[in-house]
């Protein structure tokens, strides 16, 4: 219900201005945040939007040491969540056109 001009996570970090608010993992199914070689062996990326940069920082630290992610990409401040948190209808279609939610993004450069 919430886009374009705003994010879920912008407005947790409104209601909680001393909270250092991180969003990441949004852009998938639940079983692969925490197992991201579930799919091609790991090689995909994983989002992180925080107005502080040590919290994401440290979370970045937390999905490699925790969870074996190999990429993380820091989009930006807690307004970039906007982004990742609009993924979702194209996430759905795409759950729906290959049968499972067995899979993520990965950025080629």
């Amino acid at each position: 219900t919430v886009c374009n001009t705003d994010s879920v996570g912008e407005q947790i970090q409104r209601a909680f201005p001393s909270a250092k608010v991180v969003k990441t993992l949004n852009t998938m199914t639940a079983p692969l945040m925490i197992d991201p070689a579930r799919v091609a062996g790991g090689d995909h990326d994983v989002f992180l939007s925080g107005n502080d940069a040590a919290a994401k920082a440290r979370v970045g630290e937390l999905l490699r040491h925790w969870f074996g992610w190999r990429t993380t990409i820091d989009l930006g401040d807690i307004t970039t969540a906007r982004g990742a948190e609009m993924v979702l209808p194209l996430w759905a279609r795409l759950m729906g056109m290959l049968g499972t939610p067995m899979f993520n993004f990965k950025i080629a450069r």
